[in-house]
């Protein structure tokens, strides 16, 4: 009988870490890094003073809002990624949690993170985290289903995150919005390689991507260089509105061209290996990026 009950509560326990780990798993905790680590490169490129509990408000809030609409867009996308192989294990997909429950669990995300930054920093970067959450789960995610433009549309809450970052520690000016676009346009090849190189998947769950309905790949090649080539000029505007040195300008310089010719090898030859290399290179493109914004300063 002790046996039995220690099993049950055992079972209990597992059950239990395993219904956390789902709930933790909505928030998409690795791709949100990179809100995290976005909205505090804007914070410190401000350079208006490093005040570190207004850091970290804006950070974890920014973080909380993050997975609120990954969570969100995972409630909406139920079907589709119970389509793919590569999604069809993801919580809701799996049925291990309920729609009812994850939209619940988004809701306290959304509103824990709008109020830290709210609190914490100021209302203008709560406003921008909220335009963050309400473009792409109420905008973007239903867009996806119906046109592969909305990969423009995505990329607008992809790049708030160095702004919301910049308006905790000062004023707007041209000056964010020029890390906003650098960000915007680095999306476009990264998101693209990635579409390219899972195809297949998004096939299968009906998205009509530009990977889906350009089999050949030449329109994905065109979007892929023209978008590489647009982040050359993009990543150096920092450099005259004096929000980065020379420097940076080289190396930001030197790395799009990079883009640039791994995009035009893809062109040449369309296939999954080189939309990875792309991919894996844009991966390394933007921390460098960052990293020389930082050190920099004008």
């Amino acid at each position: 009988m002790m046996r039995a009950r220690q099993a049950a509560g055992t079972g209990a326990t597992i059950a239990s870490g395993s219904r956390l780990a789902d709930f933790v798993t909505l928030t998409k905790p690795r791709l949100n890094s990179l809100v995290v680590v976005t909205t505090g490169v804007g914070y410190l490129a401000a350079r208006g003073g490093v005040d570190l509990p207004v850091l970290a408000h804006t950070t974890v809030g920014a973080a909380l809002v993050a997975g609120a609409a990954a969570a969100f867009n995972q409630v909406a996308e139920r079907d589709l990624d119970a389509r793919m192989p590569r999604t069809r294990d993801r919580p809701l997909a799996a049925g291990r949690l309920q729609p009812a429950e994850a939209a619940w669990f988004a809701a306290m995300l959304a509103l824990a993170g709008l109020v830290q930054i709210g609190a914490g920093a100021n209302l203008l970067a709560a406003l921008l985290a909220l335009a963050t959450l309400v473009s792409y789960a109420a905008v973007y995610t239903p867009l996806k289903r119906r046109t592969h433009w909305a990969v423009l549309v995505g990329a607008v809450p992809g790049a708030l995150p160095v702004v919301i970052g910049w308006a905790a520690a000062r004023s707007l000016s041209a000056e964010a919005w020029s890390l906003f676009a650098l960000l915007f346009v680095w999306q476009l090849p990264h998101f693209l390689a990635l579409a390219w190189m899972y195809r297949d998947d998004f096939g299968r769950a009906g998205l009509p991507l530009l990977a889906v309905i350009d089999a050949g790949g030449r329109r994905t090649a065109r979007h892929l260089i023209v978008y590489s080539a647009l982040l050359v000029p993009v990543s150096l505007a920092p450099v005259p509105l004096g929000v980065a040195g020379t420097v940076y300008g080289a190396g930001a310089a030197l790395l799009g061209v990079g883009l640039l010719v791994l995009a035009g090898r893809f062109a040449a030859h369309r296939s999954s290996e080189r939309a990875r290399t792309l991919f894996r290179a844009t991966l390394v493109y933007l921390p460098v990026v960052w990293l020389l914004l930082l050190a920099d300063p004008a």
